[in-house]
């Protein structure tokens, strides 16, 4: 029993500082559901696709050269995500929000589409 309660005495010694997260104001254990929030000075669109349609209806997402660009869509169907010319690509499960990141070092305007549905999700301007 001695050998049981030495074990239960470290278990609560080595919970013991982060025991003191959950009593000190500002630490919180707060878990995201929702997309990431952008980055200062990023480039970022938020798409869904429901029942073969594409919400904001499809239009142009602008960003400098250099500038971080992050996409994130979300799709009842599974599907892949794929922005030409960077030639990055995601799986879309359905219902899961997938966010992609990347720096727009291309210029020029590139197809943000999906392969199965072939839509168009909206066009990137990197200028």
């Amino acid at each position: 029993m001695t050998g049981a309660v030495a074990v239960a005495a470290l278990l609560v010694a080595g919970c013991g500082p982060m025991s003191r997260t959950h009593r000190d104001p500002g630490n919180s254990h707060e878990v995201v559901t929702s997309a990431p929030a952008p980055a200062p000075g990023e480039a970022h669109a938020e798409i869904r696709v429901q029942g073969g349609r594409v919400s904001p209806p499809s239009g142009w997402l602008e960003a400098r050269r250099g500038q971080p660009v992050r996409i994130t869509v979300t799709s009842d169907v599974a599907d892949e995500l794929h922005v030409h010319g960077y030639d990055v690509e995601a799986e879309l499960p359905p219902g899961v929000p997938v966010t992609v990141r990347f720096p727009a070092e291309l210029t020029g305007v590139f197809e943000v589409e999906t392969h199965e549905s072939k839509l168009v999700l909206t066009q990137l301007a990197v200028r």
